[in-house]
């Protein structure tokens, strides 16, 4: 998920491990260790020059079930070796910095692997996306009540019992809503797939994930012989998603895969729900089809949207000039909110 809502989880989790000991200190160190995984993002560019490979180097290793381990010692340790010092010498053992950074770490991909986006766990043994697709990566009614609760938190002593009330109650609140997502999860595939079924479509495969910033408006796309299709449903809708699918074709003959490794890094990224074109100036665009596509002014704007080109032997990718061209992002996430007031 995002920044904050890591750095908030991962406080939390401080607090759990050393919050009794060394108060708000322990806040500050878990929201260290809650941000951790994600600086592969900045790792991920010193070790590789092409951009295909940075792109899955991001929730791969570092945020694997392996790192926390090996993460949680490391860093746990260290921390350990640089508080131990003067009038703190005895005040905490190694062991209490070691559970607090493997807390904050591995409950950071944990939480990842609701998203849409998803992350690799079981690395090196095996690539697998996590993905559950039951909360956006941004998402307010998540992070908000989580993020107060430690606010007031930081304000009564260590020893104080309403530390821990308030600890509780951050950490209860949002686990109740994320319990939440997954059972609206689930409650949504049912409608998306009734309205499949009524409208006579035979998919090969499916998805469906909310949209930014809410679990109310979800988009779900499905996949045929022919093309996609994909379809918005609110829960404020009046009606059922029925015969409201939009078809979009795959365009997949643009450019073969062949054996081409970056081409299929690519694709493996997107789960396969991927689109291309190509213009009249050769220029070729690769979209992902997992993500929104919002409509807006008589065209449709994708959020992930990327043009291809070719780097020497390989295949690397840059952000389209053109995505967003008659329109901008903050005006599709109004458009977003719009929309999930229903229809």
């Amino acid at each position: 998920m995002d920044s904050l809502t890591q750095i908030v989880l991962g406080a939390a989790c401080g607090e759990i491990a050393l919050g009794k000991k060394i108060g708000n200190k322990a806040l500050l160190f878990g929201a260290i260790g809650g941000t951790i995984p994600d600086l592969d993002v900045f790792i991920g560019s010193l070790f590789y020059s092409n951009s295909i490979d940075k792109l899955i180097f991001h929730r791969g290793f570092m945020h694997s079930i392996v790192f926390a381990f090996l993460g949680a010692y490391v860093f746990g340790y260290g921390a350990f070796k640089l508080y131990n010092t003067k009038k703190r010498i005895g005040t905490t053992i190694s062991r209490d910095w070691i559970w607090l950074f493997f807390l904050s770490i591995f409950t950071h991909p944990l939480l990842d692997s609701f998203t849409p986006y998803g992350t690799q766990l079981f690395l090196p043994f095996s690539n697998y996306r996590v993905a559950f697709n039951t909360i956006a990566v941004v998402d307010p009614l998540y992070t908000v009540p989580f993020l107060i609760s430690l606010i007031l938190l930081m304000f009564y002593k260590r020893t104080n019992p309403k530390r821990n009330f308030w600890l509780k109650t951050g950490i209860y609140l949002s686990s109740t809503y994320l319990i939440f997502t997954v059972g609206n999860k689930i409650y949504i595939d049912r409608i998306f797939k009734n309205a499949l079924s009524e409208s006579k479509i035979e998919y090969q495969r499916y998805s469906a994930q909310p949209t930014i910033f809410n679990n109310i408006l979800w988009y779900a796309i499905v996949e045929t012989k022919e093309d996609y299709k994909v379809s918005f449903y609110s829960h404020f809708d009046k009606k059922k998603p029925t015969n409201n699918f939009i078809s979009f074709p795959k365009n997949h003959q643009v450019l073969s895969l062949n054996n081409n490794s970056d081409l299929k890094k690519l694709v493996w990224f997107s789960n396969d729900f991927y689109s291309l074109s190509r213009d009249e100036n050769g220029i070729i665009k690769y979209y992902d089809m997992r993500y929104p596509v919002i409509e807006k002014n008589g065209t449709y704007n994708y959020i992930f949207e990327f043009r291809l080109y070719q780097n020497g032997n390989r295949w690397e990718y840059k952000d389209d000039p053109e995505r967003f061209k008659n329109t901008s992002f903050i005006e599709i996430i109004k458009d977003i909110w719009k929309r999930m007031k229903g229809k």
